[in-house]
């Protein structure tokens, strides 16, 4: 089982009119339904509130297939303000005191299951407060326990308010990482002094990462190994509606892909070759297009994702 750990909320995405429409989402939370809908065992660690918007959010999830570890909470839905500009999204984000942030290291080690092999991590939950430590805890001890471990920070520089606390949790877990998935105004936060790929590699290699992989949006995306580098184009979305999502049904993808070819494996990882990882990639290249055709987050089920 994958297990998925980070922040669920209600997206109120702008339409074209100028109003609002409420959709269940969150960077984790929607990278668990890309990996249901691929016919992944997933299961979900963080806590959604009993509250109206939580029961949208837990039908939503359960309804693809994922299962949901954790206890529901009395505490309120976390919510995002999502506008568009040309399709890509800025975001506001209200998650103070809220279900998705009721988590402690005591909570997750008696909900973990244990057939879990791998452990998905990112976005706010790794911000700040009492719960980004507890995950960045768990983290740590998921893999010290023989749990391949991924990242996807999914960094949010306008919701960091200490640049400095949130790098040394960042640089905390990174040497337990097994796969590391950065945007390139990700990657670009943190490495503002060297070009992209020389911060990519640096990065890898400071902290013995056996896979980084670089998305660039419409320039596609980059994979870095200790075999070197692999880059695939992004594949054209037709209609594109807006890119809300894109980023999470890639790391969704590529998890999935990496399972079904039995590289959810340290070892295996560090094996793996270009012409194991190259189509790998332009799956979840493809995925994160589909994504864009819709609006909102709604990864493709695995049967689309195999159509032409």
């Amino acid at each position: 089982m994958i297990l998925v750990g980070g922040e669920n909320l209600i997206d109120f995405i702008e339409s074209p009119s100028g109003g609002f429409s409420a959709t269940p989402g969150g960077g984790p939370y929607n990278i668990a339904k890309a990996l249901a809908r691929q016919e992944q065992a997933v299961g979900y660690l963080t806590p959604i509130s009993t509250d109206e918007m939580g029961d949208r959010l837990a039908t939503a999830l359960s309804a693809d297939g994922v299962t949901l570890l954790a206890e529901r909470s009395p505490a309120p839905s976390s919510l995002a303000l999502v506008s568009l500009k040309d399709g890509q999204p800025s975001y506001q984000f209200y998650r103070q005191k809220t279900a998705e942030r009721r988590v402690s290291t005591t909570m997750l080690n008696r909900i973990i299951p244990k057939q879990a092999s791998v452990f998905q991590l990112g976005s706010l939950a790794l911000t700040s407060g009492k719960d980004a430590d507890a995950w960045a805890q768990m983290y740590r001890a998921l893999h010290k326990r023989g749990l391949f471990t991924s990242l996807d920070p999914n960094i949010r520089p306008e919701f960091i308010k200490n640049r400095r606390k949130y790098l040394a949790r960042l640089e905390w877990i990174l040497p337990k990482t097994d796969l590391l998935k950065l945007s390139d105004e990700d990657l670009a936060w943190l490495d503002p002094k060297r070009p992209l790929e020389a911060a990519a590699q640096h990065l890898r290699g400071k902290y013995n990462i056996p896979l980084l992989v670089l998305t660039m949006g419409a320039e596609g995306a980059m994979a870095f190994s200790a075999h070197g580098r692999i880059s695939v184009p992004a594949p054209m979305a037709d209609p594109f509606v807006d890119a809300v999502g894109a980023g999470d049904t890639f790391m969704g993808t590529l998890l999935a892909q990496l399972s079904e070819s039995g590289l959810l494996r340290r070892d295996a990882l560090i094996a793996a070759d270009e012409a194991q990882i190259e189509p790998i990639l332009q799956m979840a290249a493809k995925a994160a297009a589909k994504n864009c055709e819709t609006s909102g987050c709604n990864p493709p089920t695995r049967a689309e994702l195999y159509s032409r």
